[in-house]
């Protein structure tokens, strides 16, 4: 396609529908999200994605043949994807090791070149995914470096087309808007528009926990940055394209209240938006329920939750990172990734095929498996018991897992010590807790690590 032509599927960048919110605690005011989760790349970013590219196209700074850089949380890149890549550019991106896998995996299927950089370093560090960025746009010839921290046309999608779009869905009546901050350019489009048409409008911000934006507007200085889980929003530095003298109230949602919140607004009202989604619906809730008089308030489904079932909405991953409770025994079961008295075992019976056996630890990423008749544990079976069973005859594959598994079963029970598990994790096997009868769950060299982590200060 020549990178002159228009494809169509721009045309459907914007003009996302407002919604009420009816289910959550709202106070006594009215909460509307604009689901930008409905743009053809999934998220609000669609929007700069358009606006950048063909600034660019339009001023010479990107031509036929040309290459797309940019450094991206994941959203960006793939609005910049979507566009440059249906008008025929190369893309390369430029995204920090936290972001999820869906999102890295759509990229690439969009045609776009990843490069995956670390995400514990700052500004400055040459494995900075700007500075990287920078550096790719500096060698690659015939290259734009789109620099959404720093392009203007960044905020001026938001000012010609998400500003607009909101103030016009709500009927010219709006007294509050709801926002996060990454590249900053949301918040500095709506602020120029709703200063032309509704100077009174208050901006809200919603800043994940370690971020050093909400101390910033509360006080005017902030202490060092800290981490966070959540996507796309929050900094560790002021984007030189963000506005905040607009900001009147700021609220610092922690992980554990953004992703929870991102849960709930499913079950509640069937809206699946991602982690940043979840800080913004946090604050709009809290800003909500402070007031002691009605308010019209809007803010974002910033992004599809799709491209987060693998973090947000996977119990498992949850529990690992502490963002969702669990019942705590204070023993071995606390070690246990997925616990039978939750549910979550995943295990085969002695009659399932080594082929289902195989599938189902390829589905769920591990590399050994209970086997279980009924509600008794009969047998352990990991990849070498199936390796040895079919590198000679892959025919096998539909023989029983019975076949395979290991029975001469070595067990802890959950009260024994962390001594005990080392010993058994060292020579080689994984260990089975159980009790009697009652078997709990396996423990692995990786839920060890895994628990050693989060206890580390």
């Amino acid at each position: 396609m020549s990178a002159t032509s228009r494809p169509a599927v721009l045309d459907l960048i914007g003009d996302t529908p407002l919604v009420q919110v009816s289910r959550l605690d709202t106070g006594p005011c009215t909460l509307l999200l604009k689901l930008e989760s409905q743009n053809p790349g999934g998220s609000i970013k669609d929007r700069i994605g358009r606006s950048m590219i063909e600034a660019a196209e339009a001023d010479g700074r990107l031509g036929p043949g040309g290459t797309v850089i940019e450094a991206t949380a994941g959203n960006t890149g793939l609005g910049l994807a979507l566009v440059a890549r249906a008008k025929g550019y190369r893309v390369v991106l430029v995204v920090p090791d936290k972001m999820s896998q869906e999102k890295v995996l759509h990229l690439k299927a969009l045609g776009a070149e990843v490069h995956i950089t670390r995400s514990d370093v700052g500004k400055g560090h040459p494995d900075y995914y700007q500075d990287l960025a920078a550096r790719l746009a500096a060698e690659i010839p015939g290259s734009f470096y789109a620099d959404q921290f720093n392009n203007p046309a960044n905020a001026l999608a938001h000012e010609t087309s998400t500003a607009p779009e909101l103030w016009a869905q709500c009927g010219h009546d709006l007294d509050a808007i709801v926002v996060g901050v990454g590249s900053g350019g949301t918040l500095a489009g709506l602020t120029r528009f709703f200063r032309r048409v509704q100077p009174r409008l208050e901006f809200v911000l919603a800043d994940p926990v370690g971020s050093i934006l909400h101390d910033l507007v509360l006080t005017g200085t902030h202490g060092p940055a800290g981490s966070w889980a959540v996507e796309g929003i929050g900094e560790d530095f002021v984007p030189p394209i963000a506005d905040l003298s607009g900001v009147r109230h700021a609220f610092a949602i922690s992980d554990e209240e953004s992703f929870a919140t991102a849960r709930e607004l499913l079950k509640a009202e069937g809206l699946l938006g991602g982690s940043s989604t979840g800080t913004l619906v946090a604050a709009a809730l809290r800003f909500c329920r402070a007031q002691t008089r009605p308010l019209r308030v809007a803010s974002f489904v910033c992004d599809t939750g799709t491209r987060y079932l693998s973090k947000v909405y996977n119990d498992v991953w949850m529990v690992d990172e502490g963002l969702l409770a669990q019942r705590r025994y204070g023993d071995l079961r606390d070690l246990i990734a997925r616990r039978t008295e939750d549910g979550r075992v995943v295990s085969v019976g002695p009659k399932d095929t080594m082929l289902t056996t195989f599938q189902r630890m390829r589905l769920y990423d591990v590399q050994q498996l209970p086997v279980i008749d009924g509600e008794r544990l009969v047998g352990v079976v990991d990849e070498s018991d199936l390796l040895l069973r079919v590198q000679d005859d892959a025919n096998r594959y539909a023989d029983p897992v019975r076949s395979a598994m290991s029975t001469t079963l070595q067990t802890l029970p959950p009260s024994a010590d962390l001594a005990a598990l080392r010993g058994v994790l060292d020579s080689g096997l994984v260990a089975i807790i159980a009790e009697g009868d009652r078997f709990h769950g396996l423990i692995t060299r990786f839920d060890l690590l895994n628990h050693l982590r989060k206890t580390r200060r």
